[in-house]
């Protein structure tokens, strides 16, 4: 009986390691892919990594610096708030060039007091006061009047202003935080942005892409040049306007900020635009891949 038992056992237990080999060797049918990888559209066309940018008539994006340090006071705008140009975008904490500004104040008051007081003098009898006095008396009053604007110059660094009109894309510091004309210092990568970035309304779109230098004389003339981007992770194409050509060939390090790459990889910058398709969340700051043919 005992020895019926054990044959019973293990004929169960070959049957059990049968059926869970076949399960542990069964495949499962691979997941569809979330998105068709991107195609060269071109049959000799070239590929390169390219940036959004809001569109601008020249440049890229309005990085802004305070040209003094200090605390932020407060900040007057959002981000996504489109703003004039001459518009209070933040205040810093004053109190100090506020204070030489009353002083240089007070100063030009008592000069324009004893000047006056000269003057009177001097209407009344011109022999009371000497011509050398009265000279002195409206020199000090002109220097102290140079000062005040001197000082009033500097209380106007600490509120800073729009230079251009815009949207504001991005805003890296907070009220308390403190700021340089190195900009603000982000803990995360242990580097400092700029303060403030101002961009234009993102109807329009401009794509900066990077062509490597060993691809750069196979780039088509401009009247023939075409492109296309494919957004990352969709199967969204999107064809471009080309704009212009940068005619200055830069150091890779301007696409991915890297400053410690060994590698002198050169690259020719190429500005396109395209119309921002309404269905599709699309930022200034996206990398997207660039297909250029004619």
């Amino acid at each position: 009986m005992k020895n019926k038992l054990i044959f019973g056992v293990a004929i169960a237990g070959f049957i059990a390691g049968l059926i869970a080999a076949y399960i542990f060797a069964m495949r499962k049918p691979p997941l569809p892919p979330a998105f068709k990888p991107a195609e060269n559209p071109y049959p000799n066309g070239i590929y390169s990594e390219g940036i959004i940018e809001s569109a601008q008539a020249s440049g890229s994006n309005v990085n802004l610096f305070p040209e003094v340090a200090g605390v932020v006071k407060s900040i007057v705008i959002g981000e996504g708030q489109a703003v004039e140009k001459g518009a209070t975008l933040m205040l810093l904490d004053d109190s100090v060039p506020r204070a030489q500004a009353n002083s240089a104040r007070a100063v030009l008051k008592g000069a324009e007091d004893a000047l006056a007081k000269l003057q009177a003098a001097a209407s009344m009898d011109a022999r009371s006061v000497s011509r050398n006095d009265l000279d002195t008396a409206a020199n000090v009053t002109a220097s102290a009047r140079a000062n005040l604007a001197a000082q009033n110059a500097v209380l106007s660094k600490y509120t800073l202003r729009s230079a251009v009109q815009g949207v504001v894309m991005a805003m890296n510091a907070a009220p308390g935080s403190y700021v340089s004309s190195q900009g603000v210092y982000n803990p995360y990568t242990q580097g400092f942005d700029p303060v403030l970035t101002l961009g234009t309304p993102q109807d329009d779109l401009y794509v900066r892409c990077y062509v490597d230098e060993i691809l750069v004389a196979r780039l088509p003339s401009p009247q023939t040049i075409k492109a296309q981007i494919a957004i990352r992770g969709t199967d969204v194409r999107i064809p471009l306007q080309f704009i212009r050509v940068q005619p200055f060939v830069s150091p890779k390090i301007e696409l991915s900020d890297q400053r410690q790459e060994r590698v002198d990889l050169r690259v020719l910058p190429v500005l396109f635009r395209f119309a921002k398709p309404s269905n599709m969340n699309i930022y200034p700051g996206e990398l997207v891949d660039v297909y250029i043919g004619e």
